[in-house]
């Protein structure tokens, strides 16, 4: 479980084939300094696994299901990815509940700088829209957002500077695919709703 605050940007080294998919290894320098094999780690919203730590490194095994689902297969070498470790039982929770299961990708549909504001309009694919509303969570490539505005197969989420520093977000231009997961708490209410009225 994670909270959607992105703790650092690293750079992907390399993601190369491998026999049960791909090997994804970032350069994360001194981030976090203490990471183990086994760790849970969030990487561009996606729940993956330390299977190496060593020299500065990080790497990941990622499944066919994960190249599948999400835009971890498009990386390329030098690539900025946002990161951030999985929460303790003690952490504040300054964003949403983010679980790193990735729904879908969507395509940045419209980036809007105009008055010192910085708006971007992301598709919503039928199979998470109805997970999503005006002032609702959801993370994209991992950064717990706010919808500001929600209309006819869209969002659109309003950046901060915070944001945008800390961030990818502001590589993500018209045209970019980025990872989208819905609240978990919006889908746990959508599948009580469902089950309720297969009872009706």
């Amino acid at each position: 479980m994670f909270t959607g605050l992105v703790q650092h940007m690293v750079a992907v080294k390399n993601l190369e084939t491998c026999a049960h998919g791909k090997r994804l290894v970032l350069s994360a320098g001194e981030w976090p300094g203490n990471a183990t094999v086994g760790e849970s780690i969030c990487v561009d919203g996606c729940c993956l696994t330390v299977v190496d730590s060593a020299r500065g490194e990080l790497a990941f095994d990622v499944v066919a299901q994960t190249l599948q689902h999400t835009t971890i297969g498009e990386l390329r070498a030098g690539d900025m990815v946002n990161v951030e470790r999985a929460m303790r039982a003690d952490s504040l929770v300054g964003g949403h509940f983010v679980q790193g299961h990735v729904d879908t990708t969507a395509k940045i549909l419209e980036v809007d700088r105009a008055n010192g504001q910085w708006r971007t309009r992301i598709e919503a694919p039928v199979s998470i829209d109805h997970f999503l509303h005006e002032r609702g969570s959801v993370a994209v490539d991992g950064v717990s957002l706010t919808i500001a505005t929600k209309g006819a197969g869209w969002f659109e989420v309003a950046l901060i500077p915070e944001t945008l520093s800390k961030t990818t977000l502001a590589r993500r231009l018209q045209g970019s695919r980025v990872n989208v997961e819905a609240d978990s708490m919006a889908k746990a209410v959508a599948a009580e709703v469902a089950r309720q009225m297969q009872r009706l």
